[in-house]
């Protein structure tokens, strides 16, 4: 297997850190790009410094939006062969205090979304035998922290999407895996310590500091280090690995 027969890469929420990371990442080992997300303005800025990009706009958590986005991303370039859904939502609030729309919301992008892109290119997969599906998902998909309920438990969902699924299509050229960061310096981190700042009457240097100290490497991970296991899982090297809930933290 070789990248000249995976050559069509989808990244949700392409227009800013990890995605758009793992866009500059995929785009290096010869894919063409599609970027979707609901903000153009972010997914040019990314694709037009590369090669092979195309943006297409698109909320995830709509059905048709995402039916009309994947069509038209296979007329411009092909059947997609690798799809990153790494669009995502994160709130943080006592459960509580949490309010039902809050709620639903972080759930539909992170984990409806995953559901409805990962149904879009799947047919196209099965049928050529070959594919790569790849989901962003968080150390807070694979254990609990305060104030993150609606946030953990759509993480918890999309690594548990994500084994199901690769059992479903391992035996036909297709792998399913979750990369799991901890808080990665991005715009998402910048807002937890907002709110930690709010919630807490820290300042916002020790907010960081104080996330920091989550990640066991006593630091923020990279965009690139995300990018980079989610690239190598698209990569021959990877065939064989499939259901797996990658920690990079």
């Amino acid at each position: 297997m070789t990248h000249q027969t995976l050559e069509h890469a989808v990244v949700t929420g392409g227009g800013t850190g990890i995605g758009a990371a793992v866009a500059r990442q995929l785009s290096q080992q010869g894919f063409r790009l599609t970027l979707m997300g609901r903000h153009l303005d972010t997914l040019n800025a990314v694709a037009k410094a590369l090669p092979q990009a195309q943006t297409i706009p698109c909320d995830v958590s709509e059905e048709d939006h995402v039916q009309k986005a994947f069509a038209q991303a296979e007329k411009s370039f092909g059947p997609v062969s690798v799809l990153v859904n790494n669009a995502g939502v994160a709130t943080s609030a006592p459960l509580h205090k949490m309010g039902l729309d809050t709620f639903r919301r972080v759930l539909d992008v992170n984990v409806l979304g995953a559901f409805l892109c990962a149904r879009a290119v799947l047919p196209a997969m099965l049928e050529a035998k070959l594919g790569r599906i790849v989901n962003v998902a968080s150390v807070a998909g694979l254990q609990g922290h305060p104030y993150i309920s609606a946030y953990a438990a759509s993480k918890h969902a999309v690594v548990g999407m994500t084994k199901c699924l690769a059992l479903e299509t391992c035996a036909r050229g297709v792998t399913v895996n979750a990369v799991c960061p901890g808080y990665t310096e991005t715009e998402m981190a910048e807002l937890a310590i907002d709110t930690v700042v709010q919630q807490t009457g820290l300042s916002p240097a020790q907010a960081r500091e104080a996330i920091v100290r989550v990640n066991p490497q006593g630091r923020m991970i990279q965009p690139q280090e995300v990018a980079e296991t989610v690239a190598w899982l698209c990569s021959p090297a990877a065939s064989a690995i499939t259901g797996q809930a990658i920690v990079i933290a």
